[in-house]
């Protein structure tokens, strides 16, 4: 099946040999996203999980504004932090981002270290209404 990459100047750019996302036919598959400003692209928070957190989640909006989406269309997330013991801030300000009506999949899992030192990442498929 052929992809289209999806790319969005107001996400950063990935810092690796991968897509910020790529769709394929109605579904775009979201790369994992850290607490990067796209302007800067610089690390937000310095280690505060919920000024990360909130930085990861409108870095997927960008992402998925980017293919005509929102949150709403998202299906499933994976969500890897560093310490689990953050899972209650975490959960609550990822929470707060999606309509308790269409909330999607997920796991939650820890991990021993995330790119370049961050506290939580996260990635997300979504799939283009009918």
């Amino acid at each position: 099946m052929p992809h289209t990459i999806v790319y969005s100047a107001d996400a950063p750019a990935p810092i690796g040999p991968y897509s910020q996302a790529i769709q394929a036919g109605d579904t775009v598959y979201v790369s994992g996203q850290i607490a990067l400003d796209a302007t800067s692209g610089q690390l937000v928070g310095d280690g505060d999980v919920t000024a990360e957190t909130h930085q990861v989640m409108r870095n997927l909006q960008a992402v998925l504004q980017a293919a005509s989406l929102t949150l709403r269309e998202v299906v499933k997330c994976s969500i890897f932090v560093k310490d689990l013991g953050n899972f209650g801030i975490i959960n609550e300000i990822y929470g707060s981002y999606f309509d308790a009506d269409y909330a999607p999949a997920r796991e939650t899992v820890e991990v021993s270290r995330l790119p370049k030192d961050v506290q939580v990442e996260i990635s997300c498929i979504a799939v283009k209404p009918a």
